[in-house]
C-alpha cells in the first residue's frame, strides 16, 4: 500500500470516528498534573480530579512495629519492622460525572470508608486556589458498627509544576468509638495541613501535620515521605506517628511523639 493510501485510510478513520479521534484532547482531566500527580498527599486527600468513567486504585501499607522500639540491631533483625505486621489498606476510586468522584476503601482491621468529593474550582480556571467538598462514613467491623461520618473540604494552591499546598478542614463525627466509656466529647474536628515538593522531574518529598480540636487522643498526626512518579504508577515510601489512615483514625491521632512507622502507598491511575 502507497503511502498516499495510509494517509487517506488514516483520515476516513478520523472522520468516521471524531469521537475516538479527539477523546484524549477533550478532557483536559485526562492530562498529567506535575504538582499533582496522585489523588493523596499521604492520607489527606488533594484536589486532583478523576476524569469521567475513569478509575484509580491505591494500596496503602503500615507497618506494625515503631521504630523506636529496642535497640538498632533489634531493629535490623526485624528488617526494620519489616517483620512484624502491617495494616494494609485497598482503595477503588471512580470519576462518575466530570469533577466528581466516588470510591471504597477497605483496611485489615475490617474497617470500610466510602468517600465522594467534588471539585467546586480549580486553580487553572481561576488561578488562585483548588476547591474539593468531600465527604465520608466509615463503619467498622465491615461496616456493620460505630459509623463516622466526616465532611470538609480541600483548598489546594499549585506551585506552577514544583507542587502544592494544602489547607483540609474536616469535621468527623463518632470519631470516639466508644464514647460512653471513654470522654464526653464524640466529635473532632481535624486541620489538616499538607505540602508535596517536586524536587527532580518524577520525584516529590511530601508531609501531613494534623492538629485537632474535640476528641483529640493520642498525638497530633505527622507523616512524610518521598515519592517517584512513574508512568500511571505512584510509588510512596513514608514515615508516620502512627497507622491510621481513614478519617476516623486520622482524627484518634498518632501513639506518640517517639512512634514512628515505616509505610508505603502504591497507586495506579487507569487513564
Amino acid at each position: 500500500m502507497t503511502c498516499s493510501r495510509l494517509v487517506i485510510l488514516a483520515a476516513v478513520c478520523a472522520l468516521s470516528c471524531p469521537a475516538l479521534a479527539f477523546a484524549q484532547e477533550d478532557d483536559p482531566d485526562r492530562d498529567l498534573q506535575l504538582s499533582q500527580p496522585d489523588f493523596t498527599v499521604v492520607n489527606l486527600p488533594t484536589t486532583l480530579r478523576v476524569p469521567r468513567y475513569k478509575s484509580a486504585f491505591r494500596v496503602t501499607h503500615r507497618f506494625a512495629r515503631p521504630l523506636g522500639v529496642g535497640t538498632f540491631s533489634e531493629l535490623v533483625e526485624d528488617l526494620f519492622g519489616l517483620d512484624n505486621g502491617a495494616q494494609i489498606g485497598l482503595v477503588y476510586r471512580f470519576g462518575i460525572m466530570r469533577g466528581t468522584q466516588i470510591g471504597i476503601y477497605r483496611t485489615s482491621n475490617r474497617t470500610i470508608e466510602f468517600f465522594a468529593e467534588y471539585n467546586a474550582l480549580q486553580q487553572r480556571d481561576n488561578g488562585v486556589i483548588g476547591l474539593n467538598v468531600i465527604g465520608t462514613i466509615e463503619g467498622l467491623d465491615n461496616f456493620t458498627e460505630s459509623y463516622s461520618p466526616a465532611i470538609g473540604v480541600v483548598v489546594s494552591r499549585e506551585l506552577g509544576s514544583h507542587g502544592a499546598l494544602y489547607f483540609e478542614p474536616i469535621w468527623v463525627n463518632n470519631s470516639n468509638p466508644l464514647p460512653s466509656e471513654l470522654v464526653e466529647d464524640n466529635s473532632t474536628f481535624l486541620i489538616g495541613l499538607g505540602a508535596r515538593l517536586r524536587i527532580r522531574p518524577t520525584v516529590y518529598l511530601v508531609g501531613e501535620f494534623i492538629p485537632r480540636v474535640g476528641y483529640d487522643p493520642g498525638v497530633t498526626y505527622g507523616s512524610f515521605g518521598i515519592e517517584k512518579r512513574a508512568g500511571g504508577h505512584v510509588f510512596q515510601l513514608n514515615f508516620s506517628n502512627g497507622i491510621g489512615t481513614t478519617m476516623a483514625q486520622l482524627a484518634r491521632g498518632g501513639t506518640g511523639t517517639e512512634d514512628w512507622y515505616i509505610g508505603f502507598n502504591i497507586s495506579r491511575k487507569f487513564f
